[in-house]
């Protein structure tokens, strides 16, 4: 059973411990989770999981101590406190150093949970396995088999309180299908991978789920370097996710305080192609980043990144708000394993007018419609903004798909790729991971493949 208010007592209990002068924070947080994996047909695994966990906060002249555990008995909570004032006397004071106190901005409830997830017996779970794996197998004969079916799920609780008076929690579940197809290509096996997430199982789309990760692999049959040469990007939503996903995470106080990121010092410039509004949103319901609180407890608010190709915004927690001057903006990520850390929660980038993935398509001369990029975490340089990353895909030649190809790598900077944005879909969608967005058309990208 999860139970976010039994939670929220025993955070406040531990908060309300606080000694005069100590700020004391509490995080306790409680999950169950079921991942299964087929092949061929059969289990090849299944574990059903249930996590409880606790993290203290102390802080008493600037000096931070901090200590976690996997369990709410109360006789290891009493030890956890205590082992946080502990560490607390090893810290080096810190001005800034602080837990969250109340701003006044009012949470957006919002129901982030499906009864279904804890009431779906083992067998309905396996089934969605095996059903994806079927579909993948049986969906063209050139796919020669599946490396993995799986199927997980997870409903969690989290609750937080603190000496400064913040009583927070929330619970919410979710559930997911994944596969990964494989496809003959003489000496080579070309791979499609797809993935779907919802709140609920039944809000699964299994049968997309199927047909992208067999028309990923298929449609990458005898895939060859292409020529090197100046190309535009097409990037479905999931693709595009990806691409401004990065360059958000840029975009977090951490990084802004420690001058590691392309954009220190350029609010108010135009980073971007004018048609281009990027929001981190935790208040929208349908994304499955959404939450009414974020990990200090506080309002999760919606905060403008770009707007209109100008940068608007950072995101930060209490610790770098405080540092940059500019307070929290409810941005605030952690379990209860560690400290709080600024971070995106539900980006959302608004829908254009240019049209859908095809009619993108049918504009571009000269470009690849990106099916995988390869090498995105030590292919982009997060500080420079420079990267080159492998790419596969279709080429797209006056306005229609053409031959697959791969061996190849796109490389350019987040800034050029930004300002390169050439149009911007009307498909804005809700993905898994939380972030909303449409397809775009980014230009002159540099493919390098084989030598003309």
């Amino acid at each position: 059973m999860i139970d976010e208010s039994k939670l929220l007592a025993i955070a406040a209990s531990l908060a309300d411990r606080a000694a005069p002068g100590e700020e004391v924070e509490v995080a306790c947080g409680h999950s169950i989770s079921t991942s299964v994996r087929v092949y061929g047909g059969e289990v090849e695994s299944f574990t059903n999981a249930e996590t409880h966990g606790v993290g203290v906060r102390v802080i008493r002249d600037g000096r931070e101590g901090f200590a976690s555990a996997g369990t709410l008995d109360p006789a290891v909570l009493d030890q956890t406190l205590a082992d946080a004032r502990d560490n607390a006397t090893y810290a080096e004071a810190d001005p800034d150093a602080g837990i969250a106190t109340p701003d006044g901005v009012e949470a957006v409830e919002i129901d982030l949970w499906s009864d279904d997830v804890l009431a779906m017996d083992a067998q309905a779970k396996i089934d969605i396995a095996i059903d994806l794996e079927r579909r993948v197998t049986g969906g063209d004969d050139r796919i020669s088999g599946v490396r993995v079916s799986g199927y997980g799920d997870s409903a969690s609780a989290f609750a937080l309180a603190s000496s400064a008076g913040i009583r927070a929690s929330t619970r919410a579940t979710s559930a997911s299908a994944s596969v990964q197809a494989l496809a003959d290509d003489g000496d080579r096996t070309q791979t499609g991978y797809a993935y779907d997430g919802a709140r609920r199982a039944s809000d699964l789309d299994v049968g997309w789920v199927a047909d992208r990760a067999v028309s990923r692999a298929v449609d990458l049959i005898g895939a060859s370097k292409p020529t090197s040469k100046p190309v535009s990007l097409v990037l479905d939503p999931h693709l595009s996710a990806t691409v401004l996903g990065l360059i958000a995470g840029t975009l977090t106080g951490d990084r802004i305080i420690k001058k590691r990121s392309p954009f220190v010092d350029r609010l108010g410039e135009a980073i971007a192609t004018s048609g281009l509004n990027i929001i981190d949103d935790p208040t929208d319901p349908e994304s499955l980043g959404a939450d009414s609180h974020d990990g200090e407890g506080l309002a999760c608010r919606p905060n403008p990144l770009i707007v209109d190709g100008e940068l608007n915004g950072y995101l930060f927690d209490t610790y770098h708000g405080r540092r940059a001057g500019t307070g929290s903006t409810g941005s605030a990520v952690r379990g209860t394993r560690g400290l709080p850390g600024p971070g995106i929660q539900a980006l959302s980038v608004a829908a254009g007018t240019d049209g859908s993935l095809d009619e993108l398509i049918a504009g571009v001369d000269e470009g690849v419609l990106v099916f995988s990029l390869a090498g995105l975490h030590s292919g982009v340089n997060a500080v420079s903004g420079d990267f080159s990353v492998g790419v596969e895909g279709r080429r797209i030649v006056d306005g229609q798909l053409a031959e697959p190809i791969g061996e190849c790598t796109v490389g350019s900077t987040l800034q050029r790729l930004l300002l390169d944005i050439t149009a911007i879909g009307s498909d804005r969608t809700h993905l898994p991971n939380g972030v909303s967005t449409p397809s775009l058309v980014v230009g002159d990208v540099m493919l390098s493949g084989a030598s003309s």
